[in-house]
Protein backbone atom coordinates (compact mmCIF):
# COMPACT_ATOMS: atom_id res chain seq x y z
CA UNK A 1 0.00 0.00 0.00
CA UNK A 2 2.79 2.34 0.94
CA UNK A 3 4.61 1.65 -2.32
CA UNK A 4 1.44 2.13 -4.39
CA UNK A 5 0.69 5.42 -2.62
CA UNK A 6 4.26 6.57 -3.26
CA UNK A 7 3.96 5.67 -6.94
CA UNK A 8 0.66 7.50 -7.26
CA UNK A 9 2.23 10.53 -5.64
CA UNK A 10 5.15 10.28 -8.03
CA UNK A 11 2.88 10.19 -11.08
CA UNK A 12 0.55 12.95 -9.95
CA UNK A 13 3.32 15.02 -8.37
CA UNK A 14 4.67 16.21 -11.72
CA UNK A 15 1.32 17.45 -12.95
CA UNK A 16 0.61 18.96 -9.55
CA UNK A 17 3.97 20.74 -9.56
CA UNK A 18 3.35 21.97 -13.12
CA UNK A 19 -0.02 23.41 -12.14
CA UNK A 20 1.60 24.96 -9.10
CA UNK A 21 4.10 26.66 -11.42
CA UNK A 22 1.22 27.79 -13.63
CA UNK A 23 -0.69 29.24 -10.66
CA UNK A 24 2.43 31.03 -9.44
CA UNK A 25 2.90 32.51 -12.91
CA UNK A 26 -0.75 33.58 -13.15
CA UNK A 27 -0.60 35.16 -9.68
CA UNK A 28 2.69 36.98 -10.19
CA UNK A 29 2.48 37.98 -13.83
CA UNK A 30 -1.06 37.89 -15.22
CA UNK A 31 -3.72 38.60 -12.59
CA UNK A 32 -6.72 40.17 -14.33
CA UNK A 33 -4.56 41.35 -17.27
CA UNK A 34 -6.12 38.70 -19.50
CA UNK A 35 -9.17 38.34 -21.70
CA UNK A 36 -9.85 35.07 -19.85
CA UNK A 37 -11.09 34.78 -16.28
CA UNK A 38 -8.96 32.86 -13.77
CA UNK A 39 -10.76 29.54 -14.25
CA UNK A 40 -10.32 29.73 -18.02
CA UNK A 41 -6.65 30.74 -17.59
CA UNK A 42 -6.03 27.66 -15.43
CA UNK A 43 -7.88 25.45 -17.91
CA UNK A 44 -5.69 26.77 -20.75
CA UNK A 45 -2.55 26.18 -18.67
CA UNK A 46 -3.71 22.63 -17.91
CA UNK A 47 -4.11 22.01 -21.65
CA UNK A 48 -0.48 23.14 -22.21
CA UNK A 49 0.72 20.87 -19.37
CA UNK A 50 -1.05 17.84 -20.84
CA UNK A 51 -0.11 18.52 -24.47
CA UNK A 52 3.56 19.06 -23.56
CA UNK A 53 4.05 15.76 -21.69
CA UNK A 54 5.55 13.85 -24.66
CA UNK A 55 8.15 16.60 -25.11
CA UNK A 56 9.15 17.21 -21.48
CA UNK A 57 12.92 17.56 -21.09
CA UNK A 58 13.52 18.66 -24.69
CA UNK A 59 15.73 21.70 -25.38
CA UNK A 60 14.03 23.86 -28.01
CA UNK A 61 15.60 26.91 -29.68
CA UNK A 62 13.59 29.76 -31.23
CA UNK A 63 14.65 33.18 -32.49
CA UNK A 64 13.23 36.65 -33.07
CA UNK A 65 14.44 40.20 -33.59
CA UNK A 66 15.18 42.37 -30.56
CA UNK A 67 12.13 44.48 -29.73
CA UNK A 68 10.40 45.04 -26.37
CA UNK A 69 7.70 42.43 -27.03
CA UNK A 70 10.22 39.70 -27.79
CA UNK A 71 12.43 40.70 -24.85
CA UNK A 72 9.40 40.07 -22.62
CA UNK A 73 8.83 36.68 -24.23
CA UNK A 74 12.51 35.73 -23.94
CA UNK A 75 13.00 36.86 -20.34
CA UNK A 76 9.59 36.19 -18.76
CA UNK A 77 7.35 33.96 -20.88
CA UNK A 78 10.02 31.45 -21.97
CA UNK A 79 10.91 30.73 -18.33
CA UNK A 80 7.24 30.42 -17.36
CA UNK A 81 6.61 28.05 -20.27
CA UNK A 82 9.62 25.92 -19.27
CA UNK A 83 8.51 25.79 -15.62
CA UNK A 84 4.94 24.89 -16.54
CA UNK A 85 5.56 22.36 -19.34
CA UNK A 86 9.04 20.94 -18.69
CA UNK A 87 10.11 21.90 -22.24
CA UNK A 88 13.26 24.02 -21.98
CA UNK A 89 13.01 27.02 -24.29
CA UNK A 90 15.95 29.15 -25.41
CA UNK A 91 14.48 32.24 -27.07
CA UNK A 92 17.36 34.06 -28.81
CA UNK A 93 17.13 37.78 -29.62
CA UNK A 94 19.17 39.03 -32.61
CA UNK A 95 18.94 41.78 -35.24
CA UNK A 96 16.17 41.59 -37.83
CA UNK A 97 18.69 41.12 -40.66
CA UNK A 98 20.34 38.29 -38.73
CA UNK A 99 16.99 36.52 -38.30
CA UNK A 100 16.52 36.56 -42.08
CA UNK A 101 20.09 35.35 -42.63
CA UNK A 102 19.60 32.36 -40.27
CA UNK A 103 16.26 31.58 -41.92
CA UNK A 104 17.82 31.70 -45.41
CA UNK A 105 20.71 29.48 -44.29
CA UNK A 106 18.29 26.88 -42.92
CA UNK A 107 16.17 27.01 -46.07
CA UNK A 108 19.24 26.58 -48.31
CA UNK A 109 21.09 23.95 -46.25
CA UNK A 110 18.24 21.96 -44.70
CA UNK A 111 20.15 22.08 -41.40
CA UNK A 112 17.86 22.70 -38.42
CA UNK A 113 19.35 25.90 -36.94
CA UNK A 114 16.20 26.98 -35.06
CA UNK A 115 13.01 25.08 -34.27
CA UNK A 116 10.84 28.15 -34.97
CA UNK A 117 11.35 31.68 -36.24
CA UNK A 118 9.48 34.92 -35.62
CA UNK A 119 9.98 36.60 -38.98
CA UNK A 120 8.03 39.32 -40.74
CA UNK A 121 4.93 38.33 -42.66
CA UNK A 122 6.60 40.28 -45.50
CA UNK A 123 8.08 36.87 -46.36
CA UNK A 124 4.65 35.30 -47.03
CA UNK A 125 5.23 35.27 -50.80
CA UNK A 126 8.67 33.69 -50.25
CA UNK A 127 7.38 31.00 -47.89
CA UNK A 128 4.46 30.08 -50.14
CA UNK A 129 6.53 29.86 -53.32
CA UNK A 130 9.60 28.06 -51.98
CA UNK A 131 7.39 25.62 -50.03
CA UNK A 132 9.99 25.25 -47.28
CA UNK A 133 7.76 26.60 -44.52
CA UNK A 134 5.04 24.35 -43.14
CA UNK A 135 1.50 25.27 -44.00
CA UNK A 136 0.09 25.81 -40.52
CA UNK A 137 -3.37 25.00 -41.86
CA UNK A 138 -2.15 21.53 -42.85
CA UNK A 139 0.03 21.15 -39.74
CA UNK A 140 -2.86 21.94 -37.35
CA UNK A 141 -5.12 19.45 -39.12
CA UNK A 142 -2.58 16.63 -39.29
CA UNK A 143 0.73 16.03 -37.48
CA UNK A 144 0.25 19.04 -35.19
CA UNK A 145 -3.38 18.34 -34.33
CA UNK A 146 -2.60 16.98 -30.86
CA UNK A 147 -0.53 20.08 -30.00
CA UNK A 148 -2.93 22.71 -31.35
CA UNK A 149 -4.72 24.59 -28.59
CA UNK A 150 -8.52 24.29 -28.90
CA UNK A 151 -8.64 27.82 -27.46
CA UNK A 152 -6.20 29.27 -30.05
CA UNK A 153 -9.12 31.10 -31.75
CA UNK A 154 -7.53 32.12 -35.05
CA UNK A 155 -10.49 34.42 -35.79
CA UNK A 156 -9.41 36.59 -32.83
CA UNK A 157 -6.07 37.43 -34.51
CA UNK A 158 -6.28 40.67 -36.50
CA UNK A 159 -3.38 39.85 -38.86
CA UNK A 160 -4.10 36.41 -40.34
CA UNK A 161 -5.08 37.87 -43.75
CA UNK A 162 -1.43 38.97 -43.99
CA UNK A 163 -0.08 35.47 -43.28
CA UNK A 164 -2.41 33.60 -45.64
CA UNK A 165 -1.10 32.73 -49.13
CA UNK A 166 -3.04 32.73 -52.42
CA UNK A 167 -3.69 29.00 -51.84
CA UNK A 168 -5.89 30.02 -48.88
CA UNK A 169 -3.60 28.41 -46.30
CA UNK A 170 -2.09 30.01 -43.21
CA UNK A 171 1.73 29.89 -43.23
CA UNK A 172 2.57 32.08 -40.22
CA UNK A 173 0.97 32.90 -36.85
CA UNK A 174 1.09 36.62 -35.88
CA UNK A 175 3.02 37.30 -32.67
CA UNK A 176 3.36 41.10 -32.69
CA UNK A 177 2.34 43.89 -35.01
CA UNK A 178 2.67 47.63 -35.31
CA UNK A 179 1.78 50.25 -37.90
CA UNK A 180 3.35 53.29 -39.51
CA UNK A 181 1.09 56.23 -38.69
CA UNK A 182 1.00 60.00 -38.96
CA UNK A 183 2.27 61.66 -35.74
CA UNK A 184 1.63 65.26 -34.78
CA UNK A 185 1.79 67.74 -31.91
CA UNK A 186 -1.83 67.87 -30.80
CA UNK A 187 -1.05 70.77 -28.46
CA UNK A 188 0.50 72.91 -31.20
CA UNK A 189 -2.31 72.13 -33.64
CA UNK A 190 -4.87 73.29 -31.05
CA UNK A 191 -3.00 76.48 -30.10
CA UNK A 192 -5.24 79.44 -30.99
CA UNK A 193 -2.43 81.60 -32.44
CA UNK A 194 -1.10 78.75 -34.57
CA UNK A 195 -4.62 78.04 -35.83
CA UNK A 196 -5.31 81.68 -36.65
CA UNK A 197 -1.95 82.23 -38.37
CA UNK A 198 -2.31 79.05 -40.42
CA UNK A 199 -5.86 79.94 -41.55
CA UNK A 200 -4.73 83.46 -42.47
CA UNK A 201 -1.84 82.14 -44.58
CA UNK A 202 -3.41 79.09 -46.27
CA UNK A 203 -7.15 79.78 -46.16
CA UNK A 204 -8.18 76.52 -44.48
CA UNK A 205 -8.11 75.04 -40.98
CA UNK A 206 -5.00 73.58 -39.38
CA UNK A 207 -5.76 69.92 -38.70
CA UNK A 208 -4.77 66.34 -39.49
CA UNK A 209 -3.75 66.37 -43.18
CA UNK A 210 -5.84 64.08 -45.34
CA UNK A 211 -3.53 64.49 -48.34
CA UNK A 212 0.14 65.21 -49.02
CA UNK A 213 -0.70 68.67 -50.26
CA UNK A 214 -1.93 69.67 -46.78
CA UNK A 215 1.00 67.89 -45.13
CA UNK A 216 3.35 70.00 -47.21
CA UNK A 217 1.62 73.25 -46.23
CA UNK A 218 1.77 72.31 -42.53
CA UNK A 219 5.45 71.38 -42.86
CA UNK A 220 6.18 74.75 -44.42
CA UNK A 221 4.11 76.61 -41.81
CA UNK A 222 5.89 75.15 -38.77
CA UNK A 223 9.45 75.08 -40.14
CA UNK A 224 11.34 77.97 -38.57
CA UNK A 225 8.39 78.99 -36.40
CA UNK A 226 9.28 79.86 -32.82
CA UNK A 227 7.41 77.86 -30.16
CA UNK A 228 8.27 78.00 -26.45
CA UNK A 229 11.38 80.02 -27.24
CA UNK A 230 12.91 77.69 -29.85
CA UNK A 231 12.73 77.26 -33.62
CA UNK A 232 10.86 74.12 -34.64
CA UNK A 233 10.59 71.90 -37.72
CA UNK A 234 7.56 70.87 -39.74
CA UNK A 235 8.79 67.41 -40.68
CA UNK A 236 11.14 64.60 -39.64
CA UNK A 237 12.66 61.75 -41.66
CA UNK A 238 16.02 60.13 -42.38
CA UNK A 239 18.24 59.87 -45.45
CA UNK A 240 21.53 58.05 -44.85
CA UNK A 241 22.45 55.44 -47.47
CA UNK A 242 22.10 52.50 -45.13
CA UNK A 243 20.05 49.24 -45.16
CA UNK A 244 17.44 50.92 -42.93
CA UNK A 245 16.70 53.35 -45.79
CA UNK A 246 15.22 50.37 -47.63
CA UNK A 247 12.57 49.76 -44.95
CA UNK A 248 11.63 53.43 -45.22
CA UNK A 249 10.32 52.67 -48.72
CA UNK A 250 9.43 48.97 -48.86
CA UNK A 251 7.31 49.70 -45.78
CA UNK A 252 4.67 51.08 -48.07
CA UNK A 253 5.80 54.64 -48.82
CA UNK A 254 4.88 54.18 -52.48
CA UNK A 255 1.37 52.98 -51.58
CA UNK A 256 0.77 56.18 -49.61
CA UNK A 257 1.58 58.14 -52.77
CA UNK A 258 -0.85 56.05 -54.83
CA UNK A 259 1.46 53.52 -56.48
CA UNK A 260 -0.03 50.20 -57.59
CA UNK A 261 -3.65 49.07 -57.71
CA UNK A 262 -6.62 49.00 -55.38
CA UNK A 263 -6.90 46.06 -53.02
CA UNK A 264 -6.84 45.18 -49.33
CA UNK A 265 -4.49 43.97 -47.88
CA UNK A 266 -2.42 44.65 -51.04
CA UNK A 267 -2.97 46.01 -54.52
CA UNK A 268 -3.78 43.51 -57.26
CA UNK A 269 -2.54 42.84 -59.86
CA UNK A 270 0.10 45.53 -59.10
CA UNK A 271 1.19 45.83 -55.47
CA UNK A 272 2.77 48.74 -53.59
CA UNK A 273 6.30 47.70 -54.62
CA UNK A 274 5.17 48.11 -58.22
CA UNK A 275 5.43 44.37 -58.92
CA UNK A 276 2.66 42.94 -61.08
CA UNK A 277 1.32 39.37 -61.02
CA UNK A 278 -0.89 37.47 -63.45
CA UNK A 279 -4.06 35.53 -62.59
CA UNK A 280 -1.89 32.63 -61.30
CA UNK A 281 -0.03 34.99 -58.90
CA UNK A 282 3.13 34.68 -61.01
CA UNK A 283 5.18 37.92 -60.96
CA UNK A 284 5.33 39.30 -64.52
CA UNK A 285 7.29 42.53 -64.08
CA UNK A 286 8.36 45.50 -61.99
CA UNK A 287 9.08 48.19 -64.60
CA UNK A 288 6.32 50.12 -66.35
CA UNK A 289 7.51 48.50 -69.59
CA UNK A 290 6.10 45.16 -68.36
CA UNK A 291 2.98 46.60 -66.73
CA UNK A 292 4.60 47.16 -63.33
CA UNK A 293 4.78 50.46 -61.46
CA UNK A 294 8.11 50.65 -59.58
CA UNK A 295 9.32 53.41 -61.92
CA UNK A 296 5.90 54.85 -62.78
CA UNK A 297 4.77 58.44 -62.17
CA UNK A 298 3.30 57.67 -58.71
CA UNK A 299 6.54 56.04 -57.51
CA UNK A 300 8.73 58.85 -58.86
CA UNK A 301 6.44 61.45 -57.26
CA UNK A 302 6.75 59.62 -53.92
CA UNK A 303 10.56 59.79 -54.04
CA UNK A 304 10.58 63.43 -55.15
CA UNK A 305 8.32 64.44 -52.26
CA UNK A 306 10.43 62.47 -49.79
CA UNK A 307 13.59 64.27 -50.96
CA UNK A 308 11.96 67.70 -51.12
CA UNK A 309 10.52 67.52 -47.61
CA UNK A 310 13.68 66.04 -46.07
CA UNK A 311 15.76 68.95 -47.39
CA UNK A 312 13.27 71.78 -46.84
CA UNK A 313 11.45 70.98 -43.58
CA UNK A 314 13.50 68.52 -41.46
CA UNK A 315 16.54 69.25 -39.26
CA UNK A 316 19.70 69.32 -41.42
CA UNK A 317 21.13 66.37 -39.46
CA UNK A 318 18.24 64.14 -40.62
CA UNK A 319 19.82 63.68 -44.04
CA UNK A 320 22.72 61.80 -42.43
CA UNK A 321 20.62 59.76 -40.00
CA UNK A 322 19.59 56.10 -40.05
CA UNK A 323 16.22 54.73 -38.94
CA UNK A 324 17.32 54.11 -35.34
CA UNK A 325 19.00 57.51 -35.03
CA UNK A 326 15.99 59.43 -36.33
CA UNK A 327 13.37 57.49 -34.34
CA UNK A 328 13.63 59.36 -31.00
CA UNK A 329 13.93 62.87 -32.54
CA UNK A 330 10.20 63.81 -32.50
CA UNK A 331 10.04 62.96 -28.78
CA UNK A 332 12.64 65.68 -28.10
CA UNK A 333 10.03 68.39 -28.67
CA UNK A 334 11.13 70.28 -31.79
CA UNK A 335 9.10 68.54 -34.51
CA UNK A 336 5.49 69.42 -35.40
CA UNK A 337 4.55 66.35 -37.41
CA UNK A 338 5.91 63.19 -38.99
CA UNK A 339 4.27 61.35 -41.84
CA UNK A 340 5.85 58.03 -41.06
CA UNK A 341 6.12 56.94 -37.41
CA UNK A 342 6.31 53.30 -36.33
CA UNK A 343 3.92 52.71 -33.42
CA UNK A 344 6.61 50.42 -31.98
CA UNK A 345 8.07 53.71 -30.66
CA UNK A 346 4.92 54.42 -28.60
CA UNK A 347 6.37 53.26 -25.28
CA UNK A 348 9.40 55.52 -25.82
CA UNK A 349 7.16 58.49 -26.69
CA UNK A 350 5.12 58.35 -23.47
CA UNK A 351 7.94 58.23 -20.90
CA UNK A 352 7.41 60.69 -18.02
CA UNK A 353 9.54 63.82 -18.20
CA UNK A 354 9.81 63.97 -22.00
CA UNK A 355 9.13 67.37 -23.63
CA UNK A 356 6.20 65.73 -25.48
CA UNK A 357 4.50 64.39 -22.32
CA UNK A 358 2.31 66.43 -19.95
CA UNK A 359 2.87 66.39 -16.20
CA UNK A 360 -0.17 64.12 -15.73
CA UNK A 361 1.40 61.53 -18.08
CA UNK A 362 -0.86 62.24 -21.06
CA UNK A 363 0.91 62.86 -24.39
CA UNK A 364 1.08 66.24 -26.10
CA UNK A 365 1.00 64.34 -29.41
CA UNK A 366 -1.40 62.01 -31.23
CA UNK A 367 -1.35 59.30 -33.88
CA UNK A 368 -3.71 59.62 -36.85
CA UNK A 369 -4.13 57.96 -40.26
CA UNK A 370 -1.41 58.85 -42.75
CA UNK A 371 -2.22 61.36 -45.48
CA UNK A 372 -2.20 60.11 -49.07
CA UNK A 373 -0.58 61.38 -52.24
CA UNK A 374 -2.17 62.73 -55.41
CA UNK A 375 -2.18 59.34 -57.19
CA UNK A 376 -3.94 57.55 -54.31
CA UNK A 377 -7.51 56.30 -54.86
CA UNK A 378 -10.12 55.06 -52.42
CA UNK A 379 -9.76 51.30 -52.00
CA UNK A 380 -5.96 51.32 -51.89
CA UNK A 381 -3.89 50.45 -48.86
CA UNK A 382 -2.67 53.54 -47.00
CA UNK A 383 0.32 52.42 -45.00
CA UNK A 384 2.42 49.66 -43.59
CA UNK A 385 1.89 47.26 -40.73
CA UNK A 386 4.73 45.09 -39.43
CA UNK A 387 3.57 41.60 -38.44
CA UNK A 388 6.26 39.45 -36.83
CA UNK A 389 4.95 35.91 -37.14
CA UNK A 390 5.80 32.38 -36.01
CA UNK A 391 7.09 30.25 -38.86
CA UNK A 392 7.89 26.51 -38.78
CA UNK A 393 10.22 25.18 -41.46
CA UNK A 394 9.85 21.71 -42.96
CA UNK A 395 13.52 21.02 -42.19
CA UNK A 396 12.70 21.03 -38.45
CA UNK A 397 11.95 17.49 -37.19
CA UNK A 398 8.28 16.91 -36.31
CA UNK A 399 8.77 16.47 -32.57
CA UNK A 400 10.82 19.67 -32.32
CA UNK A 401 8.32 21.56 -34.50
CA UNK A 402 5.48 20.40 -32.23
CA UNK A 403 7.27 21.52 -29.06
CA UNK A 404 8.11 24.89 -30.64
CA UNK A 405 4.49 25.25 -31.81
CA UNK A 406 3.36 24.83 -28.20
CA UNK A 407 5.61 27.72 -27.18
CA UNK A 408 4.39 29.88 -30.09
CA UNK A 409 0.81 29.32 -28.96
CA UNK A 410 1.69 29.98 -25.32
CA UNK A 411 3.17 33.43 -26.00
CA UNK A 412 0.18 34.38 -28.18
CA UNK A 413 -2.46 32.74 -25.97
CA UNK A 414 -5.47 34.59 -24.59
CA UNK A 415 -4.13 33.93 -21.10
CA UNK A 416 -1.00 36.04 -21.64
CA UNK A 417 -1.74 38.30 -24.59
CA UNK A 418 -3.31 41.28 -22.78
CA UNK A 419 -0.32 41.52 -20.42
CA UNK A 420 2.17 41.06 -23.26
CA UNK A 421 0.35 43.73 -25.27
CA UNK A 422 0.66 46.22 -22.41
CA UNK A 423 4.41 45.58 -22.22
CA UNK A 424 5.22 45.90 -25.93
CA UNK A 425 2.15 47.71 -27.35
CA UNK A 426 2.23 45.46 -30.43
CA UNK A 427 -1.41 44.37 -30.61
CA UNK A 428 -2.42 41.12 -32.33
CA UNK A 429 -5.77 40.03 -30.85
CA UNK A 430 -9.21 41.63 -31.07
CA UNK A 431 -9.95 40.46 -27.51
CA UNK A 432 -6.86 42.29 -26.20
CA UNK A 433 -7.59 45.49 -28.12
CA UNK A 434 -11.13 45.48 -26.67
CA UNK A 435 -9.97 44.74 -23.09
CA UNK A 436 -11.10 47.24 -20.46
CA UNK A 437 -7.49 47.80 -19.34
CA UNK A 438 -6.75 49.36 -22.74
CA UNK A 439 -9.83 51.56 -22.51
CA UNK A 440 -8.38 52.83 -19.22
CA UNK A 441 -4.85 53.27 -20.64
CA UNK A 442 -5.91 54.72 -24.01
CA UNK A 443 -5.69 58.43 -22.96
CA UNK A 444 -1.95 57.95 -22.32
CA UNK A 445 -1.22 56.25 -25.66
CA UNK A 446 -1.99 59.11 -28.03
CA UNK A 447 -4.62 57.50 -30.23
CA UNK A 448 -2.98 54.08 -30.65
CA UNK A 449 -5.93 52.19 -29.16
CA UNK A 450 -8.48 54.35 -30.98
CA UNK A 451 -6.70 53.55 -34.26
CA UNK A 452 -6.68 49.79 -33.60
CA UNK A 453 -10.35 49.88 -32.66
CA UNK A 454 -11.22 51.88 -35.78
CA UNK A 455 -12.45 50.65 -39.18
CA UNK A 456 -9.47 52.50 -40.73
CA UNK A 457 -6.88 49.96 -39.58
CA UNK A 458 -7.52 47.50 -42.43
CA UNK A 459 -5.80 49.91 -44.84
CA UNK A 460 -2.44 49.31 -43.11
CA UNK A 461 -0.81 46.08 -44.21
CA UNK A 462 2.58 44.39 -44.64
CA UNK A 463 4.28 43.51 -47.92
CA UNK A 464 2.07 40.99 -49.69
CA UNK A 465 2.24 37.84 -51.76
CA UNK A 466 3.43 39.45 -55.05
CA UNK A 467 7.02 39.43 -53.72
CA UNK A 468 8.54 36.04 -54.60
CA UNK A 469 11.82 36.40 -52.69
CA UNK A 470 11.66 39.15 -50.08
CA UNK A 471 15.28 38.87 -48.80
CA UNK A 472 16.76 39.17 -52.31
CA UNK A 473 14.48 41.97 -53.51
CA UNK A 474 14.29 44.08 -50.34
CA UNK A 475 18.05 44.64 -50.23
CA UNK A 476 17.97 46.36 -53.65
CA UNK A 477 15.89 49.28 -52.38
CA UNK A 478 18.25 51.09 -50.04
CA UNK A 479 21.03 51.26 -52.61
CA UNK A 480 18.81 52.61 -55.40
CA UNK A 481 17.01 55.15 -53.23
CA UNK A 482 20.29 56.02 -51.47
CA UNK A 483 21.53 57.22 -54.86
CA UNK A 484 18.53 59.56 -55.10
CA UNK A 485 18.96 60.69 -51.49
CA UNK A 486 22.64 61.52 -52.06
CA UNK A 487 21.93 63.34 -55.33
CA UNK A 488 23.86 60.83 -57.44
CA UNK A 489 20.68 60.06 -59.41
CA UNK A 490 17.34 61.75 -60.04
CA UNK A 491 14.23 60.11 -58.60
CA UNK A 492 13.33 58.79 -62.06
CA UNK A 493 16.83 57.38 -62.64
CA UNK A 494 16.84 55.72 -59.21
CA UNK A 495 13.48 54.03 -59.76
CA UNK A 496 14.42 52.99 -63.32
CA UNK A 497 17.50 51.33 -61.83
CA UNK A 498 15.50 49.69 -59.03
CA UNK A 499 12.85 48.18 -61.29
CA UNK A 500 15.53 46.86 -63.66
CA UNK A 501 17.38 45.22 -60.75
CA UNK A 502 14.14 43.69 -59.44
CA UNK A 503 13.45 42.25 -62.89
CA UNK A 504 16.96 40.74 -62.99
CA UNK A 505 16.07 38.81 -59.81
CA UNK A 506 12.68 37.81 -61.24
CA UNK A 507 14.37 36.66 -64.45
CA UNK A 508 16.91 34.54 -62.54
CA UNK A 509 14.11 32.92 -60.54
CA UNK A 510 12.18 32.24 -63.75
CA UNK A 511 15.21 30.58 -65.37
CA UNK A 512 16.02 28.54 -62.25
CA UNK A 513 12.45 27.21 -62.09
CA UNK A 514 12.77 26.55 -58.35
CA UNK A 515 9.28 27.90 -57.66
CA UNK A 516 7.52 25.78 -60.26
CA UNK A 517 4.30 27.26 -61.62
CA UNK A 518 4.23 29.81 -58.77
CA UNK A 519 7.45 31.49 -59.93
CA UNK A 520 7.95 34.58 -62.12
CA UNK A 521 6.97 34.64 -65.80
CA UNK A 522 8.10 37.97 -67.27
CA UNK A 523 5.74 39.76 -69.66
CA UNK A 524 6.53 41.38 -73.01
CA UNK A 525 7.62 45.02 -73.02
CA UNK A 526 5.41 47.91 -74.19
CA UNK A 527 5.14 51.63 -73.41
CA UNK A 528 3.21 53.16 -70.49
CA UNK A 529 0.22 54.12 -72.69
CA UNK A 530 -0.22 50.48 -73.72
CA UNK A 531 -0.13 49.19 -70.14
CA UNK A 532 -2.30 52.00 -68.78
CA UNK A 533 -4.99 51.29 -71.40
CA UNK A 534 -4.72 47.57 -70.65
CA UNK A 535 -5.15 48.22 -66.90
CA UNK A 536 -8.11 50.59 -67.33
CA UNK A 537 -9.85 48.15 -69.71
CA UNK A 538 -9.71 45.55 -66.90
CA UNK A 539 -10.93 47.93 -64.20
CA UNK A 540 -7.44 48.46 -62.74
CA UNK A 541 -5.23 51.52 -62.29
CA UNK A 542 -1.52 50.82 -62.52
CA UNK A 543 0.53 52.15 -64.07
CA UNK A 544 -1.23 55.52 -63.86
CA UNK A 545 -0.23 58.28 -66.27
CA UNK A 546 1.51 61.37 -64.92
CA UNK A 547 -0.80 64.00 -63.41
CA UNK A 548 0.08 67.46 -64.76
CA UNK A 549 -0.48 69.30 -61.46
CA UNK A 550 0.67 67.13 -58.54
CA UNK A 551 -0.22 69.82 -55.97
CA UNK A 552 -3.88 68.98 -55.36
CA UNK A 553 -6.32 70.96 -53.23
CA UNK A 554 -5.17 70.58 -49.61
CA UNK A 555 -7.56 68.92 -47.16
CA UNK A 556 -7.45 68.60 -43.36
CA UNK A 557 -9.75 67.09 -40.73
CA UNK A 558 -10.23 67.87 -37.03
CA UNK A 559 -8.61 65.07 -35.00
CA UNK A 560 -11.31 64.92 -32.31
CA UNK A 561 -14.07 64.77 -34.93
CA UNK A 562 -12.18 62.00 -36.74
CA UNK A 563 -11.97 59.88 -33.58
CA UNK A 564 -15.69 60.45 -32.89
CA UNK A 565 -16.54 59.29 -36.41
CA UNK A 566 -14.65 56.02 -35.79
CA UNK A 567 -16.53 55.41 -32.54
CA UNK A 568 -19.85 56.09 -34.27
CA UNK A 569 -19.14 53.18 -36.65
Amino acid sequence: MTTTAAMLLAFTGTAFADMEAAKKFLDAEIGDMSSLDRAAQEAEMQWFIDAAKPFAGMDIKVVSETITTHEYESKVLAKAFSDITGIKITHDLIGEGDVIEKLQTQMQSGENIYDAYVNDSDLIGTHWRYQQARSLTDFMANEGKDVTNPGLDLADFIGTSFTTAPDGKLYQLPDQQFANLYWFRYDWFNDEKNKADFKAKYGYDLGVPVNWSAYEDIAEFFTGREIDGKKVYGHMDYGKKDPSLGWRFTDAWLSMAGNGDKGIPNGLPVDEWGIKVNEKSQPVGSCVARGGDTNGPAAVYSIEKYLQWLKAYAPAAAQGMTFSESGPVPSQGEVAQQMFTYTAFTADFVKPGLPVVNEDGTPKWRFAPSPHGVYWKDGMKLGYQDVGSWTLLKSTPDDRAKAAWLYAQFVTSKTVDVKKSHVGLTLIRESSIAHKSFTERAPKLGGLIEFYRSPARVQWSPTGTNIPDYPKLAQLWWQAIGDASSGAKTAQEAMDSLCAEQEQVLSRLERAGVMGDMGPKLAEEHDIDYWNKDAVSKGNLAPQLKIADEKEKPLTVNYDELVKSWQAK
